[in-house]
């Protein structure tokens, strides 16, 4: 199954042949490696989303595809702490703390580059004001930012959160595609996306200044 029209993916391959520095593993967790699926927990995107991963993996040498299968590979579930799949997790010299939950297509997809590049580069495009208050937290954060495929506010959030991430070990960041994980957005009450769940106490929608952000994380560490 190809995802990439061809087209798309000649302009991927240059745009990655010049911005990667250090190599990326697309770390991948699915159902059905094992023959073995979960009976009303069948994950929708799944092969798709492999399929878009595989496309990836071939423009470039600096990309590595792992998959894992969510029930037989259970110490990687563990040591990635992953509760749900499709989930994608983007490893550098470290785990990054960035999540992928559901598909990064539509406007996502471009988000899914950015962090690749970013996680590359061992860089972030933070300011350096930004950069200096993350590092500075010793609690652990958990950002959930819920998107849509056709939001085009959506990237901006889960940028920002994912780019905290990759500065501080103490914060995992993902991004969860809304439409794929119904009881989610009923549990958090999302109406509006880019809706920001930090902490499971602090609470946003829309895509908001980059110092508005980090203020609402900061004060759910505060709160914690």
């Amino acid at each position: 199954m190809r995802i990439l029209k061809p087209r798309d993916a000649e302009f991927i391959q240059k745009k990655l042949s010049q911005e990667l520095v250090h190599e990326v593993r697309l770390v991948f967790f699915t159902q059905g490696e094992s023959g073995l699926t979960v009976p009303g927990y069948e994950c929708a995107f799944c092969a798709e989303t492999r399929a878009l991963l595989e496309d990836l993996g071939e423009l470039s040498d600096k990309l590595r595809l792992e998959v894992y299968d969510f029930l037989l590979h259970e110490d990687q579930v563990r040591t990635y702490n992953i509760d749900k799949i499709p989930a994608i997790v983007l490893v550098g010299d470290k785990d990054t703390g960035v999540r992928f939950y559901g598909i990064p297509s539509g406007y996502e997809f471009a988000t899914l580059l950015e962090d690749i590049i970013d996680v590359s580069r061992r860089s972030t495009r933070l300011s350096q004001s930004t950069i200096e208050k993350v590092a500075t937290i010793d609690r652990d954060v958990h950002i959930q930012v819920f998107v849509t495929p056709t939001c085009p506010y959506c990237p901006r959030a889960v940028r920002l959160a994912h780019q905290m991430a990759m500065v501080n070990d103490k914060i995992r960041a993902d991004m969860v595609e809304a439409t794929e994980f119904p009881h989610l957005a009923m549990r958090y009450n999302v109406y509006g996306v880019p809706k920001v769940v930090i902490n499971e106490t602090v609470m946003f929608e829309g895509a908001v200044p980059e110092q508005v952000f980090l203020e609402y994380v900061l004060q759910a560490v505060a709160s914690s």
